[in-house]
């Protein structure tokens, strides 16, 4: 009987040299694409990318007959993204750029390229920024990367004020916004992130074409105004009359100074409440919660120990604010619950 053979291995870095030599080399290459808005071409050898990627399989059928065909228009793939991919697909290594690996990342799943896709998700949690964070959780939400979407959050639920002034954050979709805005644990005051969501939804408006309420129409029911001051909330509703913000669902519904309980709706329900002072006020955490009894008045706001206030801190009210349970006051202060039916 014959004995079975030995499998021997020769030197795979001068083996991986030789194939990465042949990336992009119109030698012996029989298939040329032309990638990008920049419409590089770039050269490649069917055999090889048919046996490693199911998607050339089905791009570079037979049907496309011996010799150069015509050239592959894949133009939603920046070049130099699709050079990685072609690396990575002749040598079964790539280098990575933080600069370009999200774009290699979006490529590795549209290719359904298993193995690029964990290394490019490996490499960006290593290299993951303030200025990179908004395009990941994007990128993240659009494919359902759902690890990735949490390292994100993760991320600027430490770095929220950073993160809320680029340019990532802009750009992101209500999809990939609304996650961020559900955080209970964002280090922002509530003001900057409605400033902040205010200026999403300009971004967007100016691309679409659309009102600015209309696309804020799905992130404003998440954001807390019942953790804004008083004086807050009235510049937010002068604010609201010269540019709509918040929008109205019913005809003639409005922000108001002394609104009635339950009335309007606008995405939030506003009722009257008198205007206790809050050592961490606008703090995003567990929402307010009277304590120190009816002749202290007082509200305590769980605040992060990062922000030098401690877990929590009570300011007795001023001359004058009434103890909880005790009717309103007049004027201008409101209270804000989330309408989530």
């Amino acid at each position: 009987m014959e004995n079975p053979g030995l499998v021997v291995h020769g030197q795979t870095a001068s083996f991986s040299t030789a194939l990465r030599s042949l990336v992009n080399n119109p030698q012996y290459s029989d298939v040329c694409f032309v990638v990008g808005q920049e419409r590089q071409e770039v050269f490649a050898h069917r055999c090889l990318l048919a046996c490693r990627c199911n998607f050339f399989q089905r791009l570079l059928g037979t049907e496309l007959g011996p010799g150069m065909p015509s050239p592959v228009v894949l133009s939603t793939v920046p070049a130099e993204a699709f050079l990685a991919v072609l690396e990575f697909l002749y040598t079964n290594s790539v280098k990575l750029h933080r600069h370009s690996v999200l774009e290699v990342l979006t490529a590795a799943v549209e290719y359904g390229l298993e193995e690029l896709r964990e290394l490019c998700l490996e490499f960006v949690v290593k290299v993951l920024d303030v200025e990179l964070v908004c395009e990941a959780l994007q990128v993240a939400v659009t494919f359902g990367l759902g690890p990735l979407q949490e390292r994100c959050i993760a991320f600027i639920e430490a770095h929220s004020q950073e993160a809320l002034r680029t340019r990532g954050f802009l750009e992101l979709s209500a999809a990939a916004l609304l996650p961020l805005l559900r955080s209970d644990k964002l280090c922002v005051d509530e003001v900057e992130l409605v400033r902040a969501a205010w200026s999403w939804a300009r971004v967007g408006a100016a691309v679409l074409e659309r009102p600015v309420a209309e696309v804020a129409a799905p992130v404003v029911p998440e954001l807390r105004l019942a953790l804004l001051a008083p004086a807050e909330l009235s510049a937010l509703e002068e604010q609201n009359r010269r540019e709509p913000f918040i929008p109205v669902r019913t005809r003639g519904a409005r922000l108001r100074s002394t609104p009635q309980r339950g009335d309007p709706e606008l995405g939030v329900r506003f009722c009257p409440v008198s205007p206790w002072r809050r050592g961490t006020a606008g703090l995003r955490g567990d929402p307010p919660s009277p304590v120190g009894g009816a002749d202290r008045g007082g509200v305590e706001m769980s605040c992060p120990e990062e922000r030098g206030c401690g877990p929590g801190s009570i300011v007795p009210p001023t001359e004058g604010d009434p103890a909880p349970g005790a009717p309103p006051l007049s004027g201008p202060a409101l209270q804000v619950t989330q309408g989530r039916d």
